[in-house]
């Protein structure tokens, strides 16, 4: 049996983030990871740049483009082409290029990888747990991280998190070359998506092409959405690398945590409702629970309670009136694309959600009543 100060169960976004933030306090990480190797991640890839300030190293190298522009369209008509303002750049990155740097610098710092690592059992005990795997090696934790995704049975099984899980239906498509999307430009599509949308992103020699579902609980027919969005934007229809998900988002505000462990990322079901943001969230809650557990270990807190406190101030309250807006907006799409979309404030709104300079409490209460009373 080996032991550690905190094993890490996920080696994506979330996970590597917070095992960064633990070594680089003089913990003893382990960072367990079931995939043998790195794969492609095609998921949309988008995040503010204000992320940069969470980490003393340059996130430059994983940013594939530099959003500037975002056009909209419903059912590939009715264009709205916005502008985004310049004091909240909007960075797309290839996420198995930004995980890996996330990685490398976590490891760079004494973070030690165990790969491949599939996690069959936790199994508290007094003052620490047992981490077991599928080949039997089991690992000694004072505390453990939950950041292997949406699809991690732990969250669940312990009692952390929201207990009716709220899930995004999404289809994610990784193409190469750039088709009919321009460099620095960002496409959003409203009207072929049943209580969704689908996204464009470029890369440095590709684009990242998403459709998402975020109210109810059945997914879009996403692969007949793609039959006319994708040659829209220059490729054939069956184009692509594809990866389908569910993704967790946020549906209350429950514990993030347990006695000596924590849920990050996805895992924690912190995607945003409205716009299915992930990273942003994901870098947020690797850095944060780094701080209250370092504080936890260290004897400063008498619990892990503060890293769930931080997370409602700093994410879940926003995410709150981002859930209402989406299930106002999205029950009506038309009538939220005229009146919200194609506002001349809209884009700047959005901008700045995505940016964390506001959140969607600041314009919820608004925007809900313009679109009920339209309805009406």
């Amino acid at each position: 049996m080996s032991t550690t100060d905190f094993a890490v169960i996920g080696a994506g976004a979330a996970g590597s983030s917070a095992a960064f933030h633990l070594a680089r306090l003089g913990h003893r990480v382990t960072i367990l990871e079931r995939d043998p190797s790195e794969r492609v991640k095609p998921c949309a890839g988008g995040m503010a740049a204000s992320v940069q300030q969470w980490f003393p190293f340059d996130l430059q190298p994983a940013v594939d483009d530099v959003i500037k522009q975002v056009d909209f369209s419903w059912c590939l008509t009715d264009p709205v082409v916005a502008e985004l303002p310049g004091s909240a750049p909007f960075w797309i990155v290839k996420r198995e290029r930004l995980d890996a740097l996330l990685l490398e610098q976590a490891i760079a710092l004494g973070a030690e990888l165990k790969r491949p690592f599939e996690v069959t059992n936790l199994q508290p005990s007094d003052n620490h747990w047992l981490v077991h795997s599928k080949d039997n090696e089991v690992l000694e934790a004072k505390a453990v991280v939950l950041a292997d995704g949406s699809g991690s049975p732990w969250p669940t099984r312990l009692g952390i998190g929201p207990r009716d899980l709220h899930m995004a239906k999404t289809l994610s498509v990784r193409l190469e070359g750039m088709g009919t999307l321009q460099p620095g430009t960002a496409r959003f599509e409203f009207g072929l998506v049943h209580h969704g949308f689908a996204w464009a992103f470029p890369l440095a020699n590709g684009i990242n092409v998403g459709v998402g579902t975020f109210i109810g609980r059945r997914a879009s027919d996403a692969e007949a959405v793609l039959e006319q969005l994708l040659p829209d934007l220059g490729f054939a229809s069956t184009a692509g690398l594809r990866q389908t998900a569910d993704l967790r988002v946020w549906n209350g505000h429950t514990p993030l945590h347990g006695k000596g462990i924590v849920a990050v990322g996805d895992a924690a079901s912190l995607c945003d409702p409205f716009l299915a943001e992930g990273l942003r969230p994901s870098l947020m809650s690797g850095c944060e629970a780094a701080v209250s557990l370092d504080s936890w270990l260290n004897g400063t807190e008498p619990d892990l309670s503060n890293y769930t406190k931080r997370m409602r101030e700093r994410w879940g309250d926003s995410m709150a009136w981002g859930r209402r807006i989406a299930q106002v907006f999205y029950r009506f799409p038309n009538v939220g694309y005229q009146l919200g979309i194609k506002r001349p404030t809209a884009p700047r709104r959005i901008a700045q959600i995505l940016s964390g300079e506001m959140g969607y409490g600041d314009i919820a209460q608004r925007v809900i009543r313009r679109l009920l009373l339209q309805r009406g």
